[in-house]
């Protein structure tokens, strides 16, 4: 969202419907859960005592007039435990990026991949396909470098060039070619849902990546990104422990369109957000997603994951 291609990229493909999965395995999900998996009842009322999440901002959210050693330790300073950084093809500063990491006693915890909005794996255009494959890969050097576990992937866009078909059966053939990668470096690819017309539905999600077969695919969910056609609690709920990682931010719906806020002030139902990742055990990270500000703005945030997501006092 902070970087201008990807806000224009979700106010442009706004969408409120759902289609069908694809997926061979998508009925055995709409089945339901098995007896043998028992489902904790839903309710928004929290469990007492702080989740074992650990809090997170986007390293696009620190004052970029600040070094990068400065940049980690405000982010230290205000609260946050981990970081996650984006893509960085240049050695010297990914190597600078660690540095400043590790003096400033505070763990890059995933990677954001870059060039999977300009370059879709989806594309039928072989040459975009190869930029997009490259991009991956230097995330997961990335990620091997600075000690994250984890590399954020939007596997596929739906356009009028891409059908929804296309779209899943492209994008899973080319990201099977990174697994041997992702599993020599010991980095997962967590598949996000994003605004680009794709998985729109838990169900579907959860088929998409059970279909690889894989350790090295799991889930990076988005609290806010479906608002508009569903409930997060919910998509935890279904995606359950195919969660790897998750992005904070909220929506609110207005009149005249919509807006994004920050924490608390739209329409993300948080006590049962908290509730549905006390129910699954999730006990990974949640990054903060929101706009760049200062030392005020940033201790303010972080106040509102403990009080919202964590909660803690």
């Amino acid at each position: 969202m902070l970087r201008p291609s990807r806000r224009e990229f979700l106010k442009s493909s706004v969408t409120a419907g759902c289609t069908a999965g694809l997926g061979g395995g998508l009925s055995e999900y709409l089945a339901g859960p098995r007896s043998d998996a028992p489902r904790a009842a839903s309710t928004t009322t929290p469990s007492p005592g702080p989740l074992p999440i650990k809090k997170g901002v986007l390293l696009d959210m620190l004052p970029d007039n600040l070094s990068y050693l400065d940049r980690f330790k405000l982010a230290r300073a205000v609260g946050f435990e981990v970081v996650q950084a984006p893509t960085e093809p240049d050695e010297r500063k990914a190597e600078e990026i660690k540095k400043a990491a590790a003096a400033a006693h505070i763990r890059i915890d995933s990677v954001m991949n870059m060039d999977h909005w300009k370059y879709p794996l989806s594309s039928g255009d072989s040459a975009v396909v190869g930029k997009s494959l490259a991009g991956m890969r230097t995330s997961l050097h990335n990620a091997k470098l600075w000690d994250s576990d984890a590399v954020l992937l939007v596997p596929a866009v739906v356009n009028p060039q891409t059908s929804y078909r296309d779209a899943w059966t492209r994008s899973q053939r080319e990201i099977r070619k990174l697994i041997p990668l992702a599993e020599d470096l010991k980095v997962v690819i967590a598949i996000e849902e994003v605004w680009n017309r794709f998985l729109l539905s838990p169900l579907e999600m959860a088929a998409y990546i059970d279909e690889f077969h894989s350790l090295w695919i799991k889930a990076w969910f988005d609290v806010g990104n479906v608002l508009l056609y569903g409930y997060p609690q919910d998509w935890i709920r279904t995606l359950d422990k195919r969660i790897v990682k998750v992005h904070l931010k909220d929506f609110k719906r207005k009149e005249d369109g919509y807006a994004w806020v920050n924490l608390g002030e739209g329409d993300v139902d948080w006590a049962a957000v908290r509730q549905a990742f006390t129910e699954i055990g999730y006990a990974g990270s949640a990054v903060t997603e929101l706009e760049k500000g200062d030392e005020a703005y940033l201790r303010d945030v972080s106040s509102r994951v403990d009080r919202l997501v964590l909660g803690r006092s």
